[in-house]
C-alpha cells in the first residue's frame, strides 16, 4: 500500500505550491526517499524512469566533455525537480545528475508524471514558468563562468547551494567546489581563503559556515540576484 506524504513535511516550493486536491492527486505516486552524496541518478543519455522533487537535497546537473571534465550547468533544490524532459517529450537527458549534497527527496514515475503534467490545472503551470526559470539559470551560469572571476563565482555559487538547502554550515570540499565549478582547485582555495580571512565564512574539515550574508552578497555578481528574482517570481505565481 502506498502512503502519500504528508504536505507537513514539505519542503519542496513547487509543490507545495499546488492546491491541496491537485497535490493530493499527485502524491499517491510519491515515494519518499533519502538521496546519498556522490550518488548518480541518472547518467548523459539514460533513459528518465524518475522525476525527483528535492525537500533538503541538491542535485546538480553536470556538463561531461569527452575529457571526462564536467561542469555545473544547474542545481535544484528544494526550489523545483529533476526530470524536466519526462514533461518536454523527451525521454532522455544530456546532462549527468548527481547529489551534490544529500538529503531528502520525492521521487515519482516518468508516466504519472506527464499525466498529471497533461491534465493541465495549476502544476502544468507551475512547471512551465519553473522551466522558464531553468533556462534563465543555466545561461546566466553561462555567461557567469565566461565573464567573472573565480571569488565572484565561488560567492555565487555558495548563496545558491544554501538557498537550495537552508542548511548551514554546508558540507563542501575544495574538490566537490572545483569540480562543479569547472575550475582547478587551486583557485577555489585561494578565492576561499580570500573570503574567510575578510570574514565572510569559514572554512573547516569539509564543511562551510556562512558568517555574514550581506557581505557574500556584495562579493557575489549581479548573476544571483538576476537568478533569485527568477525563482521568486516563479513561487510568486
Amino acid at each position: 500500500m502506498v502512503i502519500s506524504p504528508s504536505r507537513k513535511c514539505l519542503d519542496n516550493k513547487l509543490l507545495l505550491a499546488l492546491p491541496e486536491s491537485e497535490y493530493k492527486r499527485l502524491s499517491l505516486h510519491f515515494k519518499p526517499i533519502i538521496l546519498t552524496a556522490g550518488t548518480v541518478i541518472h547518467e548523459c543519455q539514460e533513459k528518465l524512469n524518475y522525476a525527483y522533487f528535492p525537500n533538503s537535497a541538491m542535485i546538480s546537473l553536470l556538463s561531461i566533455m569527452e575529457t571526462g571534465n564536467s561542469t555545473e550547468v544547474s542545481l535544484v533544490g528544494n526550489e523545483g525537480m529533476v526530470g524536466l524532459p519526462i514533461i518536454l517529450g523527451g525521454d532522455y537527458n544530456v546532462d549527468r545528475a548527481i547529489v551534490s549534497i544529500g538529503g531528502t527527496a520525492l521521487r515519482v514515475e516518468a508516466d504519472p508524471l506527464k499525466q498529471a503534467f497533461e491534465q493541465g490545472e495549476r502544476f502544468q503551470n507551475l512547471l512551465l514558468f519553473y522551466i522558464q526559470t531553468r533556462l534563465t539559470q543555466v545561461a546566466q551560469i553561462a555567461a557567469c563562468n565566461r565573464q567573472h572571476t573565480i571569488e565572484q563565482r565561488l560567492a555565487r555559487w555558495l548563496l545558491s547551494v544554501y538557498d537550495c538547502v537552508l542548511e548551514n554550515p554546508l558540507p563542501l570540499t575544495h574538490e566537490l567546489m572545483a569540480n562543479l565549478l569547472g575550475t582547478r582547485r587551486a583557485g577555489v582555495t585561494v578565492a576561499a581563503n580570500k573570503l574567510q580571512r575578510a570574514g565572510i565564512i569559514q572554512y573547516s574539515r569539509g564543511k562551510i559556515t556562512i558568517l555574514n550574508r550581506e557581505e557574500l552578497e556584495n562579493s557575489a555578481c549581479e548573476c544571483y540576484g538576476l537568478i533569485q528574482n527568477e525563482l521568486a517570481g516563479l513561487h510568486l505565481r
